[in-house]
């Protein structure tokens, strides 16, 4: 299988559909919220990333077929004084899983933060979420931190 990561260009039409296809298949499974994108968010998605201005998406591309993304944002350490590359979302198509998507799409995240001069990549990860755990901690993430508590105030 040819996998090639690419950082998407969401100004094209075939690249922004991918990734609110990419990302609704994420959201309506377990590890997402269980429900599809609402109308609204998958029109807003492309061009809010698009305007964001510290958004940095990937896409993987197997064989041809769109076959994950990675949506990470620029950010800031204020305890190293250095930025950093904050991981917001990963997806990789089920029919692609397990075969090394994944970590070609954090391997290109983690490039592209090097080159910045980033101190580190961070993410969240839900701890039901195993088989991510699983990525993640074979690609050196952690170590894992007492529960870290995400609350979230709706606007």
């Amino acid at each position: 299988m040819d996998v090639r990561v690419v950082e998407a260009d969401l100004d094209e039409p075939e690249h922004a559909r991918a990734l609110v296809d990419l990302i609704d298949s994420y959201a309506r499974g377990p590890g997402g919220q269980s429900a599809p994108l609402t109308p609204e968010a998958r029109a807003n998605l492309g061009p809010g990333l698009r305007r964001h201005p510290s958004a940095l998406v990937l896409l993987a591309v197997a064989d041809g077929d769109f076959a994950g993304a990675a949506v990470c944002f620029w950010g800031f350490s204020t305890f190293a004084g250095k930025s950093l590359l904050n991981i917001h979302d990963l997806v990789v198509s089920p029919q692609y899983q397990n075969r090394g998507i994944g970590g070609d799409l954090l391997a290109e995240a983690e490039r592209l933060a090097r080159e910045r001069g980033c101190c580190k990549l961070t993410l969240e990860v839900h701890d039901t979420n195993a088989d991510a755990k699983r990525l993640y901690e074979r690609l050196g993430f952690g170590p894992w931190s007492p529960a870290t508590i995400f609350v979230t105030k709706r606007l």
